[in-house]
């Protein structure tokens, strides 16, 4: 067992354990709690958990059928699964831990049977009737190839809390994203004139490239470069790469042959003459301010992914799509960029998701022009 598993462990154990011994239903607070230990337990260990919700309607707040819900599933089930309020007097949580999912619709139906048959024998008729019962996996399945949010918010209430409690700074950094990005729409509009008749006069294709990207928690939109590629290029070569770049198998590329390397592609064929110029400069990314003018994008946070990326990704790479909305730049563009590994990137991710706040945005967009005069590379 690791360091943090026993710490984890510790906290579960405390979180769980009462004065006299005996097993209750955990608060709200705490139950919460146990939910974000067993999601990192679970990022670290690949075993998955089942989150179980039984909720009833408004007018069953007064607890009445879910305090005897609570002494049932208290009485019948694991000591090691976890049972409290995930919403105080109204919502019932219950961690299923330690499950096999090879099957997961022959698990639900087993578990469903099981409490409905405990719950059944418990409760009138008419309190049964009222329960609501609802199921989630963690990991949750995220199919990139669907559109919507694929993460689900029940397995992460950790998250809409922290926005709600950030509420008034989240709204200064939008004030920041409309202001910042219509002035560098209008100061640029010369710039997008010149880069336009680069592109149209050194290669066949449209000005803009567009592909879509994962947005915060999952979601999808149309994300806008400069065209820097010929039209009708293989995407498979930038795939494999990026699937072994997450993997962690992928070897720094050197520039023209020399140099220190990056973990991008180089010499990449498929880029133009003109391209190689937007990349190195950054310039091919002017067109995403039109992203935060929309709100798809902020000035600040993590790169946004590509689809066949976040397929590729491990549990725990998935909270940089989730904590934090994408950006132009950020911390990572800042500390190394491309030379620094997709795990140390996304760790930068993760770092000011915890710890942003107004000030270090504008402290990263002051140090972005020395990183863009650094070059791409």
């Amino acid at each position: 067992m690791t360091l943090l598993e026993s710490i984890d462990d510790t906290i579960a154990r405390s979180l769980l354990s009462t004065s006299d011994g005996e097993r209750k239903a955990m608060a709200e607070a705490s139950f919460r709690r146990m939910l974000i230990i067993e999601r990192k337990r679970t990022e670290r260990t690949g075993k998955p958990f089942l989150l179980m919700l039984l909720e009833t309607g408004d007018h069953q707040k007064d607890g009445t059928a879910l305090d005897g819900v609570l002494s049932v599933l208290l009485s019948s089930t694991r000591d090691t699964d976890v049972i409290g309020w995930y919403n105080d007097r109204t919502t019932i949580g219950t961690i299923f831990t330690g499950i096999m999912v090879a099957d997961k619709h022959s698990t639900l139906n087993t578990i469903l049977t099981r409490v409905s048959t405990t719950l059944g024998g418990t409760l009138t008729a008419a309190q049964f009737s009222q329960l609501s019962i609802s199921f989630h996996f963690f990991p949750d399945d995220w199919d990139h190839d669907i559109s919507g949010r694929p993460s689900n918010p029940a397995l992460y209430p950790d998250l809409s809390r922290r926005e709600n409690d950030r509420r008034y700074l989240l709204s200064i950094k939008r004030v920041m994203d409309i202001a910042g990005s219509t002035l560098a729409l209008i100061m640029c509009t010369p710039l997008f004139f010149i880069i336009a008749l680069a592109i149209k006069a050194s290669s066949k294709g449209p000005i803009l490239f567009k592909q879509q990207r994962i947005g915060q928690y999952g979601k999808r939109f149309t994300f806008l470069k400069f065209r820097s590629m010929h039209i009708d290029n293989d995407p498979s070569v930038h795939k494999e790469y990026v699937t072994k770049l997450i993997a962690g198998q992928a070897e720094r590329q050197a520039p023209s042959g020399n140099g220190e390397g990056v973990y991008k592609l180089t010499n990449d064929r498929r880029i133009t003459r003109v391209g190689k110029f937007l990349r190195r400069s950054s310039l091919d990314e002017l067109p995403q301010f039109f992203n935060v003018l929309k709100g798809d994008m902020s000035l600040v946070g993590p790169r946004p992914a590509i689809p066949y990326e976040l397929a590729a990704y491990e549990t725990w790479h998935r909270r940089r799509v989730l904590e934090v909305k994408p950006g132009i730049t950020g911390l990572w563009q800042i500390h190394g960029r491309g030379r620094v590994r997709f795990d140390e990137m996304v760790r930068l991710d993760l770092q000011y998701a915890s710890s942003w706040s107004p000030w270090l945005d504008i402290n990263i967009l002051l140090r972005t022009p020395g990183a863009v005069l650094r070059g791409a590379y």
